[in-house]
């Protein structure tokens, strides 16, 4: 009987991870439209399905994608460490390359995608945006959209499609070689996440990676660029 129960919520996790998934990869196209506001919208979508097929599974705290008390026992796994730290040498070698390639346009147009949700002006508030805006993006596709397909169909397709959606996301207007330059290093980034998540199996983790990537390369372009 008991078996059975879990058959169940089993395949009412699959279906309803199909669901969010459907919805986050329809409301990211919307950034076929540049200008479109409610793509980000997916990163809640992606947060409430997490808890929604967590919670129908029944995942135990040590099954769970998100767990805070096994922080470093996760960081002690093989090849976690290497994996966390390759974004920040991605987004510095981004930032130099652009630059080269595109000179301070790079930099105008990552500012200016990302205007409409962090706030350049005030350092403090700034480092909070970046740590809460990081949290959200691993919960939604790397805990759910990576981490809860992967349990269903083959691990590198759902880290492709996963971050191919998550770069489409970041689709902002302007040139278009910029433009696709930006999206390429997300997707690459996308991708080591992606790695981070697998290895560890806690977005905590990736969230760490993520907020250093994002707060080296910013640092990097106010100071440097």
């Amino acid at each position: 009987m008991q078996d059975q129960q879990v058959i169940e919520n089993n395949k009412k996790s699959v279906v309803l991870t199909m669901i969010g998934v459907a919805i986050m990869i329809l409301l990211t196209v919307t950034k076929v439209v540049p200008s479109s506001k409610i793509a980000g919208y997916s990163v809640f979508v992606g947060i409430a399905f997490f808890f929604i097929t967590e919670a129908v599974g029944k995942e135990k705290g040590s099954e769970s994608g998100l767990r805070f008390h096994t922080i470093l026992a996760d960081l002690k796994k093989p090849g976690v460490i290497l994996w966390l730290l390759l974004p920040i040498v991605s987004g510095v070698v981004t930032n130099i390359v652009g630059n080269l390639i595109f000179h301070g346009d790079f930099f105008d147009h990552v500012v200016g995608r990302a205007n409409a949700f962090l706030s350049f002006d005030k350092i403090a508030l700034l480092i909070g945006q970046i740590i809460i805006a990081a949290f959200g993006e691993e919960i939604a596709y790397r805990g759910f959209f990576f981490g809860k397909t992967s349990k269903i169909l083959p691990v590198w397709l759902c880290a492709v499609v996963s971050s191919a959606v998550f770069a489409a996301g970041h689709i902002a207007a302007g040139n278009i070689g910029i433009i696709i330059y930006d999206v390429a290093t997300v997707f690459i980034d996308s991708l080591i996440f992606s790695v981070v998540y697998r290895k560890s199996g806690n977005c905590v983790i990736s969230t760490l990676s993520h907020i250093l990537a994002n707060t080296v390369a910013l640092v990097e372009m106010f100071v440097f660029f």
